[in-house]
């Protein structure tokens, strides 16, 4: 792809077709290079969907003071985590980023500035999952920090504000895990971290997250400490679970939600994640993704 091109809008496609928004439980960053049921899905979620002109990723891996888009024209692949195998450290996903759509997010988000980052790049909440969506690296991607000093309930407000994104092809894809203590992790005999298995609070947590979903009960989610002592142990610290409102404040009244990947693993952690769009794509979409 040409440079220039990056900094361009791409025409925008029909109004009445808007790209589909992404949940997306990232789980361990493991996932990025092996083949398992979580990797597959990803795949299949990319073949899937309509193939977007870019994506903003919002991710659990990036908070800052103040929200930040990134807006270089090559990001870097950002290994931030420890104790894993070198060869996870030799991955690079050398997508493009997308100038244009940096500062069309900054111009969309009205109630608080946004800064243009030029030192950040792809976190491995972004291109663990791209990587299986995207192998080629071949489509435009930016990341929207999250903004530490915001509550639930203004995330999900600034979050509303990215929907005319929609509307100009933009895969809007929110990274994390409903369910995330790590400080709870167990893995069973064998060692297999993907192996099924969750708490007791931990699945009644996910139950209630899917009903409240369901529901279009987005308010409640929005203020999660008040949803009781089993969500409280769900979501201890809040980076995980913010990009889940991310995608949920985008949806439109139309919309359905189809999740897939909906399973506890290491006790405290839930791949469960989930596509929003028209309710006859997400029949389609519903066939091919497990």
């Amino acid at each position: 792809m040409n440079p220039k091109e990056l900094d361009k809008p791409r025409d925008t496609p029909n109004a009445a077709e808007p790209m589909p928004v992404l949940f997306v439980g990232h789980g361990t960053p493991m996932n990025a290079i092996e083949e398992n049921a979580f990797s597959k899905a990803w795949r299949d979620v990319g073949e899937a969907l309509p193939r977007p002109k870019a994506v903003l990723c919002v991710s659990a891996h990036w908070e800052t003071w103040g929200a930040r888009a990134t807006v270089m024209e090559k990001p870097r692949t950002i290994h931030d985590f420890g104790g894993f195998p070198q060869t996870l450290f030799d991955v690079q996903y050398p997508a493009p980023g997308c100038p244009w759509l940096a500062r069309q997010t900054k111009d969309v988000i009205t109630p608080l500035a946004v800064g243009l980052d030029e030192e950040w790049g792809l976190d491995h909440g972004c291109w663990s999952v791209l990587k299986h969506m995207y192998p080629q690296a071949d489509v435009p991607v930016i990341q929207l920090s999250l903004d530490y000093t915001r509550t639930g309930p203004q995330h999900y407000a600034l979050a509303k504000e990215l929907a005319p994104l929609r509307h100009q092809g933009v895969l809007i894809l929110g990274s994390g895990n409903m369910v995330h203590n790590l400080r709870r992790l167990a893995v069973k005999s064998g060692g297999d971290f993907n192996q099924p298995f969750g708490f007791d609070w931990a699945l009644e947590a996910s139950a209630l997250f899917k009903r409240l979903i369901d529901g279009n009960r987005h308010q409640e989610l929005a203020d999660y400490p008040s949803l009781g002592p089993a969500v409280q142990l769900a979501v201890p610290t809040p980076e995980h679970y913010l990009p889940l409102l991310y995608a949920l404040a985008l949806k439109q009244e139309s919309e359905t939600v189809t999740y897939f990947n909906d399973q506890a693993v290491g006790g405290s952690l839930t791949m469960t994640s989930l596509i929003i769009d028209s309710a006859a794509r997400n029949a389609q979409h519903a066939k091919r993704i497990p």
